[in-house]
């Protein structure tokens, strides 16, 4: 890992105030809520067993209101080694637009755009679009999101979606006075496509392990089609 990377991640952890934390899936990013001036660093370590790879994600989320959030996504590839280890850069603003607040859950809508950046002059710029849905109630959540990407110049089209349930193993009720720890099971489908391929469908299974102010995630992801890869998952999460 080269020096400026570990300059991004190490300063990263500096921004904003803690707050607290809850669940959320393990493939994306985009629908975890971030109050006003909260900020939330996720490190999402990935190794690739065919490919024998192994890669870490460092994403960000700033939340500029209750409605208004700022997400960033910057890949890097730990090995092997090589040219190019360093991915694009993902921009997304994230705009809620409906929000059903209950005392026992919520249902919530958000709008995506944005753009990714290259971080090689032999790539182009994508725009991209698309939506987030959650539906919380008691120890259920529930959270959609689908992304698509339009590549400019030479760079093909892309798109993702995520479909991602959690469920509350512990506490089974929260106790009346202070914060638990928390357990989260995990189970997701999740696709990605890019222009002349096929997509990838992909099950992921997990667990979470919820603080009140960090994340400890793991789990396994199967490719269902295509090259039916298996994918371990390790991530840490920090809420400012």
């Amino acid at each position: 890992m080269n020096k400026t990377y570990l300059v991004f991640v190490l300063g990263s952890f500096c921004i904003g105030f803690m707050s607290t934390t809850q669940g959320m899936g393990l493939r994306s990013f985009v629908a975890l809520p971030v109050e006003k001036q909260g900020a939330v660093i996720r490190l999402a370590f990935e190794h690739t067993k065919d490919a024998d790879t192994d890669s870490l994600t460092t994403s960000a989320a700033y939340g500029l209101s209750s409605k208004q959030t700022l997400l960033f996504g910057f890949p890097y590839r730990l090995s092997p080694a090589g040219d190019n280890r360093q991915g694009d850069l993902s921009f997304l603003y994230r705009h809620i637009i409906i929000q059903d607040d209950s005392s026992s859950g919520t249902n919530r809508l958000g709008l995506l755009g944005g753009v990714i950046i290259p971080t090689d002059n032999d790539r182009d710029l994508a725009i991209q679009a698309g939506f987030v849905f959650t539906h919380f109630k008691n120890r259920h959540e529930i959270d959609i999101d689908a992304l698509y990407q339009a590549g400019l110049d030479d760079r093909p089209d892309s798109g993702r979606y995520d479909l991602s349930w959690q469920y509350r193993l512990s506490p089974v009720e929260y106790p009346e006075w202070g914060i638990a720890q928390e357990w989260y099971s995990i189970l997701e489908l999740n696709g990605r496509w890019r222009k002349g391929r096929s997509v990838t469908h992909q099950l992921t299974t997990g667990l979470q392990w919820v603080h009140q102010t960090w994340v400890l995630e793991a789990g396994i992801a199967k490719d269902l089609n295509n090259e039916k890869e298996l994918r371990y998952l390790l991530n840490s999460r920090f809420h400012f």
